[in-house]
């Protein structure tokens, strides 16, 4: 059986089909510029602001040559961390792109968007989701739990800067729990200020410390959202896939709770 290590899934996303995992990060710990939470990988061992060469470009293209023929929806950058701590992420982007049809993906936690480089290059990918999960520093600090140079009004600012920079399609990513459920009208108002072209709601379906949200709640908070496009975890539908290797996709994205 062929061996990957940089590469994991597909997976049955429910906002991007079958999604390829690409983890630049690649390592036996999580590395991040948060700590949040609700996170399924856990607590961050990893806790860093600084980019740097983790995984060589040339590695990942070589097994991306070396993927079966399967069917894929999007091929996009998560895995065991912040993807753009890797410094290599638009070089990487643009390799892809040289050698598949595909469409990129970026899921990002929005902490390293006030830096002019990181914006240039995820802007590489065709769609771009970014994090924004409150309102204000406090509850910056209560659930995403920052790195110590990382703080609510920059994370505000690289998104909204970055939405005037980029081309592709951006989707603002929100995770729901108890802990924020009571400003979902707060986060709608800046997502209004956003103006992304997608607004993603969700709540935990993977094992973690934080319970998720009911269906009813998640409706009573789309209403919050009403005159944007959205997204929604309870009404999603997930493709059927199998993934190219089973240990490595698990180790990054955990068992979907039912």
């Amino acid at each position: 059986m062929t061996h990957f290590k940089y590469i994991y899934g597909p997976v049955p996303s429910w906002r991007l089909g079958r999604s390829l995992g690409i983890d630049l990060l690649s390592g036996k710990k999580k590395l991040c510029t948060f700590d949040c939470v609700y996170c399924q990988l856990g607590e961050t061992k990893g806790f860093t602001t600084k980019r740097k060469l983790y995984v060589p470009t040339q590695k990942v293209i070589e097994e991306i040559k070396r993927l079966p023929d399967i069917h894929i929806d999007y091929i996009t950058f998560s895995g065991c961390g912040e993807p753009t701590l890797a410094v290599n992420l638009g070089q990487t982007i643009r390799a892809i792109k040289k050698i598949r049809k595909e469409p990129v993906a970026v899921l990002t936690n929005s902490t390293l968007l006030y830096r002019k480089e990181v914006r240039k290059e995820i802007s590489l990918a065709d769609l771009v989701a970014v994090k924004l999960d409150v309102d204000c520093e406090r509850l910056l600090k209560l659930i995403n739990r920052p790195a110590k140079d990382i703080g609510f009004p920059g994370i505000l600012r690289g998104i909204k800067q970055f939405r005037k920079e980029f081309c592709g399609k951006l989707a603002l990513q929100i995770m729901f729990t108890g802990k924020n459920r009571g400003i979902a009208g707060k986060i709608a108002g800046l997502a209004k200020s956003i103006q992304p072209d997608e607004i993603q709601i969700c709540t935990p379906t993977r094992p973690s410390p934080v319970r998720a949200l009911s269906r009813r709640a998640l409706l009573e908070i789309k209403r919050h959202f009403r005159g944007m496009k959205v997204v929604s975890l309870d009404e999603a539908r997930r493709k059927r896939v199998r993934p190219i290797s089973a240990k490595g996709t698990m180790l990054r994205r955990g068992k979907i709770l039912e």
